[in-house]
């Protein structure tokens, strides 16, 4: 079902997983020991209601299927394994070494997105 939608459908569900889980992880401060896959959906299910344009074009019939809902399941899970193999960029590795030698203390991160909350959340 989910690869019979517009290219541009599917793009925008990619996209919305990306944005909410930024967001999820930003909100949690990329603290894996309050991280919640449950509490990651129901901030993703309330994100693309009120803030996404792809949803409003499915069907009641699509919505309810069981089938769209377990390959909305495996999107979510191969886009989030996509958000934790993307490696940092040398700009926001060489970013974060400064960061730790001005604040004296070292960032742990793993992937783009989370070197992009630690220097985001320094700057403040």
């Amino acid at each position: 079902m989910l690869k019979d939608l517009a290219p541009g459908v599917k793009i925008s569900i990619s996209r919305s997983i990306s944005k909410s889980f930024e967001q999820y992880m930003s909100r949690i401060g990329w603290d894996e020991n309050k991280y919640s896959l449950e509490d990651f959906i129901k901030e993703w299910r309330q994100y693309i209601i009120t803030s996404s344009s792809w949803y409003s074009q499915l069907s009641e019939e699509t919505k309810a299927d069981p089938v769209f809902h377990e390959e909305l399941a495996a999107k979510i899970n191969e886009t989030i394994e996509k958000i934790f193999n993307e490696e940092p960029t040398q700009e926001q590795i060489e970013g974060i070494e400064k960061l730790q030698q001005q604040h004296g203390k070292e960032f742990d991160y793993s992937c783009k997105m989370e070197a992009k909350y630690i220097i985001d959340s320094q700057k403040c």
